[in-house]
């Protein structure tokens, strides 16, 4: 190779130095040189907890891996959890040699006000923008993270991926998820009118007794596009329900309903509600799954008939 051609692969200073501003700009405008979230906690110590409470199965020498991190430095991270009362270790089932790694309620309870906080500045980043801006923030970074990460998850699976996209509901999008769930039951299950007719009075509820300390809404997006949404409501001064989780069929595979469903068991533990509930039909078999690997238990099972079919409801519950 000519000295002139080897010079050529080499990135520009100007290229360089937009990097370096760029790097700059962002930690300043995130708050990253501040105490990370207002805690006394270090950003590797909150990364290593988000995997703690984020992981079905935490193991510490994937999460070492995962976050590039000395198993030396790791494992004094994870024994000042144990030490508080925040970790647990237990056998491994399928490989006695190693231990799963399980954050306590202690722990959760530790973790949650740090997420929320989290998403909360996130969402101050991008409220000034309108939702044209905001979707071509997301799509950059997307693009960003292909680039410079082309083995990653989010990258092998494309710019659908990338631009998804959770937010508060606007105008109009309550009524969105009322006619997605009149049309993919009635598509995929045979479902008749009634079971629109039962979620547009829960919509109804929602928007005229919103009590927005204790309740939420998340509408998920694909590159502009809704294709997803899920509810957090108040049951009682201890308990919080997850309703209407809906997916369009377009948007299935992605994640999305284990990040909706993740984000309303953050949104409650943060709220300190001690249980989540939620009723369910046992066709539903993706929603159950994503349930069952969360905790939740099933406590009740009931057969009825509904919305012109033989069905069995069932009742599914966690513990925060």
């Amino acid at each position: 190779m000519s000295i002139m051609s080897a010079l050529s692969t080499l990135p520009d200073v100007a290229a360089v130095k937009a990097i370096r501003g760029f790097n700059r700009f962002y930690t300043r405008r995130i708050g990253a040189l501040d105490p990370y979230l207002d805690s006394d906690m270090s950003l590797t110590d909150v990364r290593v907890l988000y995997e703690l409470a984020h992981r079905q199965r935490a193991i510490a020498s994937e999460i070492g891996r995962d976050l590039q991190l000395d198993a030396g430095y790791l494992s004094r991270i994870l024994r000042r959890f144990e030490a508080k009362g925040w970790l647990v270790r237990e056998t491994d089932d399928r490989d006695a040699r190693q231990s799963l790694l399980r954050l306590t309620d202690a722990g959760h309870a530790a973790f949650a006000p740090l997420q929320q906080k989290s998403r909360d500045e996130a969402a101050a980043l991008l409220a000034p923008l309108a939702a044209p801006q905001r979707r071509q923030l997301v799509e950059a970074m997307g693009t960003v993270r292909a680039l410079l990460d082309p083995e990653s998850p989010a990258a092998q699976a494309g710019p659908r991926t990338q631009a998804a996209v959770l937010r508060d509901p606007a105008p109009g999008d309550i009524g969105w998820v009322v006619q997605q769930h009149g049309e993919i039951y009635a598509r995929e299950y045979g479902w008749n009118s009634d079971f629109e007719a039962l979620v547009a009075d829960i919509a109804g509820q929602f928007l005229r007794k919103f009590q927005p300390d204790w309740e939420r809404c998340w509408i998920a997006e694909l590159n502009g596009e809704r294709v997803g949404a899920v509810f957090v409501v108040r049951k009682s001064a201890t308990t919080a329900q997850l309703r209407m989780l809906i997916l369009a069929p377009g948007a299935r595979g992605l994640g999305l309903g284990s990040r909706l469903t993740d984000e309303c068991l953050a949104f409650a533990r943060a709220r300190g509600y001690r249980k989540m509930v939620l009723w369910t039909n046992s066709c539903l078999t993706a929603a159950r799954g994503i349930y069952a690997a969360r905790g939740f238990r099933l406590v009740k099972s009931e057969p009825y008939e509904g919305f012109g079919q033989q069905l069995v409801g069932e009742t599914w519950e966690l513990k925060l």
